[in-house]
Parts: structure tokens; sequence; C-alpha cells
């Protein structure tokens, strides 16, 4: 599987372990950066290019990283075709790729630990998409929403 990952320096650590796990169990990996720890580096810069690769289809699925999750969260899903979330529990690592076709894990570096999301990635990269009709009418509802003009606030 072709994976991406990135992260700031909230996640920088995680990142590298992560990184240096999955290319041990044989994962092609794109690291986006950070390359190097720099706390006053942003997220969007390292998130942003992933989720891009992520939804042109370029990397299978994506794995972001940032202090909470919250803003690389956020972020991915800023670009259309990234379907991210915040994942910190094993039941939506595999049921946001299985229904909701999430293609972007985002994870708390200062909220997990290293264990623990060596196993929210291991099940998020083990899931695979039902099609089950359901889930396919739900997500060409969220795609319908993604095409809509953006509204300003007034």
């Amino acid at each position: 599987m072709h994976l991406g990952i990135a992260a700031d320096h909230g996640g920088f650590h995680m990142k590298e372990g992560l990184l240096a796990r999955l290319r041990a169990a044989g994962y092609d990996v794109v690291d986006f950066g950070a390359s190097a720890l720099n706390p006053d580096d942003d997220y969007p810069d390292f998130v942003i290019p992933l989720a891009q690769a992520v939804a042109a289809g370029t990397l299978e699925r994506g794995i972001a990283i940032c202090g909470s999750g919250v803003g690389v969260s956020i972020c991915a899903n800023k670009v259309r075709g990234a379907h991210a979330a915040l994942i910190n529990d094993h039941f939506s690592a595999a049921q946001g790729v299985e229904d909701d076709h999430m293609n972007v894990i985002c994870i708390g570096g200062r909220t997990v630990g290293p264990e623990v999301a060596w196993d929210l990635v291991q099940t998020f990269l083990a899931a695979e998409f039902s099609d089950a009709p359901r889930h396919l009418r739900r997500l060409g509802k969220v795609a319908q929403l993604e095409r809509q003009p953006t509204r300003t606030a007034k």
C-alpha cells in the first residue's frame, strides 16, 4: 500500500516512530514533513499536500498528526476528496473506512501513546470500504454538499 504521513511539531516524534514502523512492515510511505522538529511550523504546510495526494489517488491513504489531531483533521477535510477524521479508538479506526470511506486518519501526538497510535494505524490500513448501498447513498449526499458554492457569513 502506498501511504503518506505528515505532522507538525506537535506530532513530529509520533510521525517519526510510525514512519519507521510502517516502513519496517513493508509499506511504501511518503514523508510530507516536518523533516525536523520546529516549534514554529504550521500543520497546513504538511497536511495540505498530503490530503491533495490522497484525494488525487496518488496515495491510497494518509496519516496526519498534530498535537491534538483536531487541526490536521479540519485542514485535511478542506481538500475535496479527502475524508479525514480524528481517531482515538479502535472501533472508529475501522468503521471510519468501512462505512465512511475515510482515507486520512488524524491522530493527536500529545493525546495517545505510540502503541495506541500504532494499533489505530494498523486497524485503519487493514479496513476496507464496504460499498454498501446505504453508505454510498450517504457519501453521495456529502459529495453533493462539497459541490455547493461556499456561503459567506453575514
